[in-house]
This record gives C-alpha cells, structure tokens and sequence, in this order.
C-alpha cells in the first residue's frame, strides 16, 4: 500500500513540534490532529500562564515565576508536548515505510524518552521549590526544574528501552 503523501523527514516533523505542538502534524499533512494540538496547545498555555512564567524565569523574576504559574493547568502541558512530539516523528516514519512499499512490523520509536520526558517534566513542575532542589539555584524555577526532570527521566527510559524491552523477543 502506497501513501499519498510524500516524503516526509522524521526529524524535521519532529522539530517543528517541538517549536510548536502540531506544527509537526500540519509538516505531515494530518490537518485534524495538528489544528486539535493546536488549539489544546494555546488553551493550556493561556490558562496556565506559561508564558508569563517563561518571561519570569529568563529574566530572573523567580518570585514571580511561583506566584503566577498555574499547576492544575501547568501538569497537562508536558503530556500535550511530548504526545505531539512523539506522534510527528512516528507518523513520519510510518509514512515514509508505506511510500516505499516497506513492510515493517509496527512499532514506534523513542516511546520511552517520550513517555519519561512527560513524567520528569511533571515531577519537575511539582517538585521545583522542595528543600532537595536547593543545591542548584537554576533549578528553583518551575520552567528549568520540569526540563531538567524531563531530560534526565527522558534519557534513563530511553536507555531502559533499548537495553531491556527491545532485547525481550516477541512471542
């Protein structure tokens, strides 16, 4: 089975999620689900004032930074982020292994980086003022403490999938 679409680098979608959640879907041409990302991007955005909270923390403002971020809101923006993230890049590749007539057993790629990016960043939202995290000032924001968490989380189930569950053979 052939796609209709054309080509499509993974690592291109990929970045255009990561500038904006979406923006990858829209570069593969899944219209539905880009504009849906979109729209859920700028409504946890605006009620969570994660912008405001970005201006604070780069300009140092760390009090302000506590004071305005909304968590209920705030806890929904890593999932949105990473999902988005991570379904540009896979639907990329699945395109490109149907236009070349590949037949590939499913799987997807970078689950567990994903998957533990989302869960660093949230356990970094809630964690970022706790006494544990005083030892580097930089990670008392709430914006560098959830990227931080994010990135560590990310690369350890990363390397959790790569050593362990790719190594399992399937039945």
């Amino acid at each position: 089975m052939r796609s209709s679409r054309p080509y499509k680098s993974p690592n291109a979608a990929m970045l255009w999620s990561i500038v904006l959640p979406g923006f990858g879907q829209l570069y593969n041409k899944e219209y539905f689900i880009g504009f849906l990302l979109l729209i859920l991007e700028f409504l946890i955005n605006l009620k969570s004032h994660l912008n405001l909270v970005l201006f604070s923390t780069l300009t140092g403002d760390i009090l302000n930074a506590h004071q305005t971020i909304n968590y209920s809101w705030g806890l929904f923006y890593p999932s949105l982020y990473g999902f988005a993230i991570w379904q540009a890049y896979n639907s990329a590749i699945s395109n490109n292994n149907k236009l070349e007539g590949k037949v590939v057993e499913k799987r997807t790629y970078f689950s567990g980086f994903f998957i533990g990016l989302v869960i660093g960043m949230d356990f970094g939202l809630c964690l970022h003022d706790s006494n544990v995290i005083t030892i580097f000032p930089f990670l008392d924001y709430p914006v560098f403490n959830g990227l931080f968490l994010g990135f560590m989380f990310g690369l350890l189930a990363h390397l959790g999938e790569i050593k362990i569950y790719r190594k399992i053979p399937s039945s």
